[in-house]
């Protein structure tokens, strides 16, 4: 039967025409056509319903006239724009712009009040916050649920709720309402009222598109059009119509804002809804930052933990001496030469490198080893001829007495520091062992100090006693030698280690004309256990950070089912006018946030594990907090709510409104 149209002879532009449309959906390896051949007028202001049984296509046809879903063939034009070349965004803004959905079942968001579901199509729409809750509360009080604009979905009746519905539908103008079975899921009471409004909103001037499979809402419609089989059988005027008195429609002022505070405004909507969604699913949201949790606490700790070990390390190599550098006797090891070598390093040797500029003090030293005797006990012991600067080059400390002065270095005074080891060796029931003499081989010396302990063992590896005199006593009166063997010189901080070593050794070549000695930098050593610790701290932090892929994955993962949990939720935003960049921004942001907080309970816990391992370590190990790990493991784990939340974001937002729509 050839298609119907009363309105074709309309001078006016029309308001919805379409022509030869087809819908035809892929079913496996088959085709079903649902739509054939549809060619369809609506002019402005139209009251029509759309009637045929399940299945006879009515929905899909509605769904086509509402730019939810688009023919496969046949041309559909709005206002005289044809919308078969027109995006996503574009359809979207037709939507927001120029329609209003009614569904029968109702579509609500579950988790906010009447008034934020009826200003949802504002906020994409980009009006002022006070305009559009001022024109929610009114449209709410005009439908008569002036006291329930605070009140959920679940706490309102099914004919309030489609009344709800009904405000969101006017709420951008709503020029075409489309009406999806507006009173199935309703009483005849509640039913009645809705059919009443829909005459009414015709009256001011909006067209109502109804669709149904009741004859008797079909009746109340001044146009009925039948389908069946995806065929027009029928399209006529309803004699029996009387069209309400014309009431004016009252002027929408949208108060629109700028672009970027709008964009800031749908910002603000997603940051809303992603916490609710995070609040709606606590279990879920915990579960899901663990794997967060897990990996930014162990990066922490396990850097603190790093740069504590490093930092107790360095305190121990602080007994050698901080930047000094160690010129010794001999050619190198390995070199033919050392076997002809003779004595070569001299005191002067050691003051020529005093006088340099970026030297602060030198050392000299030799050592020996014999037997010292005090009273009736003799041991063994480590002498070791030093300079008046030792103390400062050496990093000891005194407990007791004083050092050598240059007093001590000219006159060859027969002075002895002795170690903690030599004062529990030979002045075991002595606390105060100052003055006392002991005698090294045949020599006698006198006490002037006590060095405090040493447990570090960088400078002293031996446990035997060790006792320190003037180099020039040792030379003169113990081994009657006029060479050092080495000695130790303190570099300013200022100053390169490595351009200082240079220095040194190419002033000793030119004193020697050759390179009869080595160097032993102890910055190097410094550099050695900085870029060890370093590394083995990359390495653990290495493996920490694949639980934070892990989480990663764990936060994607249940940010798809997210997606599929609330399908529907999506396609209701996508029918009142949202833009894919805007579905995609509200799913984003809910697993940067899962991240960042996942992020800031993980720091939480790394400052609860360090404070343990600090309270049980004492003072003998610490974990020292690196701010700048801190801050990475934060940017971390903001960086993987983005990466990690994109796929979902964009699944939400490729999905299809209709599709979309369908599922619960």
């Amino acid at each position: 039967m050839s298609n119907q149209d009363p309105t074709s002879n309309a001078t006016a532009t029309p308001l919805i025409e379409v022509k030869g449309l087809i819908r035809e959906f892929k079913a496996g390896e088959q085709t079903i056509r649902v739509l054939h051949d549809i060619n369809l007028t609506i002019n402005q202001g139209e009251m029509v319903a759309i009637i045929g049984q399940s299945g006879s296509g009515k929905s899909t046809l509605m769904n086509i006239l509402g730019c939810l879903d688009q023919a496969t063939a046949g041309d559909y034009k709005i206002f005289g724009q044809s919308v078969s070349r027109l995006d996503a965004d574009e359809l979207a803004k037709l939507r927001r712009e120029h329609f209003g959905f009614i569904f029968q079942r109702y579509h609500l968001l579950g988790d906010i009040n009447a008034r934020d579901n009826v200003s949802v199509p504002a906020v994409y729409d980009g009006m002022d916050g006070q305009a559009r809750n001022e024109r929610a509360e009114k449209l709410l009080s005009d439908l008569g649920l002036a006291d329930k604009v605070n009140n959920r979905p679940s706490q309102l009746s099914g004919g309030q709720q489609q009344r709800v519905s009904i405000a969101r539908a006017l709420m951008n103008g709503g020029d075409i309402i489309l009406a999806d079975e507006p009173t199935g899921a309703l009483d005849s009471k509640s039913g009645e009222d809705v059919v009443q409004i829909l005459k009414d909103l015709n009256a001011q001037g909006h067209t109502i598109i109804m669709v149904t499979h009741d004859p008797g809402l079909a009746a109340q419609a001044e146009r009925v059009i039948e389908i069946k089989d995806g065929y027009i059988i029928a399209d006529y005027k309803n004699e029996d119509y009387q069209r309400p008195e014309a009431q004016p429609a009252a002027m929408i002022d949208k108060h629109r804002k700028s672009a970027f505070s709008s964009f800031i405004d749908r910002l603000f909507e997603a940051f809303k809804m992603s916490l609710l969604a995070m609040r709606a699913h606590k279990m879920r949201t915990l579960l899901t930052m663990l794997g967060i949790i897990i990996g930014i606490a162990s990066v922490v700790s396990v850097v603190g933990l790093g740069k504590g070990s490093q930092e107790q390390i360095l305190s121990n190599i602080s007994s050698l001496g901080t930047n000094t550098i160690t010129v010794t006797d001999g050619y190198p090891y390995g070199d033919p030469r050392r076997q002809y070598n003779d004595d070569n390093l001299t005191p002067q040797d050691a003051q020529a490198v005093a006088d340099q500029p970026y030297v602060l003090s030198v050392s000299p030293q030799l050592n020996s080893n014999m037997n010292v005797r005090y009273r009736n006990v003799q041991e063994a012991a480590s002498i070791s001829g030093v300079g008046k600067d030792y103390l400062d080059v050496s990093g000891e400390k005194l407990a007791l007495g004083q050092g050598f002065d240059e007093q001590s270095i000219l006159r060859r005074t027969q002075d002895i520091i002795i170690d903690d080891n030599a004062s529990k060796t030979f002045f075991p029931d002595n606390a105060n062992p100052i003055g006392e003499v002991l005698l090294i081989g045949s020599v006698p010396g006198r006490v002037i100090g006590v060095l405090e302990p040493n447990d570090g063992g960088f400078s002293r590896g031996a446990d035997s006693p060790t006792l320190y005199m003037p180099y020039t006593t040792m030379m003169s009166r113990l081994i009657g030698s006029a060479y050092i063997e080495s000695f130790v010189a303190l570099i300013d901080n200022n100053i390169s280690s490595s351009a200082a070593e240079s220095a040194i050794s190419e002033l000793m070549k030119s004193r020697h004309g050759t390179d009869d000695f080595r160097i032993r930098n102890s910055d190097s050593i410094r550099q050695t256990i900085e870029s060890t610790t370093a590394a083995m701290t990359l390495l653990i932090s290495s493996i920490a950070i694949i639980s934070l892929v892990v989480g990663g994955i764990g936060v994607m993962n249940i940010m798809l089912v997210s997606v599929t949990e609330r399908t529907n939720e999506i396609g209701v935003r996508m029918a009142v006018g949202a833009r894919q960049s805007d579905i995609m921004q509200q799913f984003l942001i809910e697993a940067v946030l899962v991240c960042i907080l996942g992020g800031l309970l993980g720091i939480g816990m790394a400052f609860a594990i360090g404070e343990m391992i600090n309270r049980i370590g004492g003072d003998s190990f610490k974990v020292i907090y690196s701010p700048t790990s801190i801050i990475a493991a934060f940017v971390c784990s903001t960086l993987i709510g983005v990466v990690f939340g994109f796929l979902p974001a964009r699944n939400a937002a490729k999905l299809d409104p209709v599709e979309a729509l369908s599922r619960d």
